[in-house]
């Protein structure tokens, strides 16, 4: 399989990313199956997904979609929330996957790590995703970034694989590059996730009224995180993170914010708890981090184990 000839992609979680992604590959003439609930899987049959974005115009595409995958796939991009990853992963039968590469878009840094017990580590692709992109009703896409771009990693998976899955993403639209160093991967977006999901949810802020009102707290979140990440192996340039949110468009609310508004539930632990957790096991202090999520997990809403898919995401 290579990149010049059309793929079968598998879309778990047709969302704000998953949605967007199927949407564009459907176009570029691949098939693709959204992996949903039953309403929402109906609908994507009648309706197809339709896309409002300045970047890639206002276009509807046709797709497949069902409850759960039946046949083999060449790729399923993982793009549900964290918080219903486990029950929707019940979509994606190993065995009906077959050999097809299992890549994953989420938030944090510990998912990998969980689909590798379920699948096989040659089959395991994680990416990163910088796109801002939302459901607003099933099979409705509002993509209000100006980018949306994909790394994407896999120390076990054959390289040719690798290269010829980011020439397919590149040509339906998403630049996409494959990195040598999963980790670095995962830690460079959390770098810049954490406190954006972090202070924007906690304070109901755009990220515009957060570094104008919350500079400081933005300043000291960005460095427990970057200690953290270089603790870990993966050192990030703290004054390129704090450019890129300072040259974010001041109206840009975070997922996590999104679904704090929406009543629905946060990825705390995903995101906020995974970082606590590896500042422990390595030693770092990060109060500023520490006290943020103790807040918003007293708030958080507890999962209701739906797969009905990613909603919304801004990073």
């Amino acid at each position: 399989m290579t990149g010049t000839h059309p793929w079968t992609v598998a879309v778990l979680g047709p969302g704000g990313v998953g949605g967007l992604l199927a949407a564009l590959l459907a176009r570029a003439g691949h098939r693709v199956i959204c992996l949903a609930g039953e309403e929402t899987a109906a609908t994507l049959r009648r309706d197809g997904i339709r896309v409002r974005s300045s970047a890639f115009g206002g276009f509807t595409a046709r797709v497949e979609a069902d409850t759960e995958l039946r046949e083999p796939a060449d790729a399923c991009l993982v793009t549900v929330k964290h918080t219903a990853l486990a029950a929707a992963l019940e979509r994606v039968p190993p065995a009906a996957l077959g050999g097809g590469l299992v890549v994953p878009l989420l938030n944090g840094i510990e998912h990998p790590a969980l689909l590798r017990r379920r699948y096989r580590p040659e089959q395991m692709a994680p990416g990163v995703i910088r796109v801002e992109s939302t459901r607003v009703a099933p099979g409705v896409i509002e993509h209000g970034s100006p980018f949306a771009e994909v790394d994407l990693a896999g120390a076990a998976v054959d390289g040719d694989r690798l290269d010829a899955l980011a020439e397919v993403l590149t040509a339906a639209g998403v630049p996409t590059r494959v990195r040598d160093d999963e980790a670095a991967a995962l830690w460079a977006k959390m770098a810049f996730l954490a406190p954006m999901a972090l202070l924007t949810t906690r304070y109901g802020l755009t990220v515009g009224a957060v570094r104008e009102e919350r500079r400081a707290e933005l300043l000291a979140v960005v460095e427990e995180t970057a200690a953290v990440s270089g603790a870990a192996g993966c050192p990030v340039d703290t004054a390129a993170i704090l450019r890129r949110f300072d040259s974010f468009p001041a109206d840009t609310r975070s997922s996590m914010q999104r679904d704090a508004e929406a009543g629905r539930p946060l990825e705390v632990d995903a995101i906020g708890g995974a970082l606590l957790r590896a500042a422990e096991r390595h030693g770092v202090a990060v109060p500023v981090a520490a006290g943020l999520v103790a807040e918003l997990s007293r708030r958080a809403t507890p999962s209701s184990g739906t797969a009905a898919g990613q909603d919304s995401h801004a990073s």
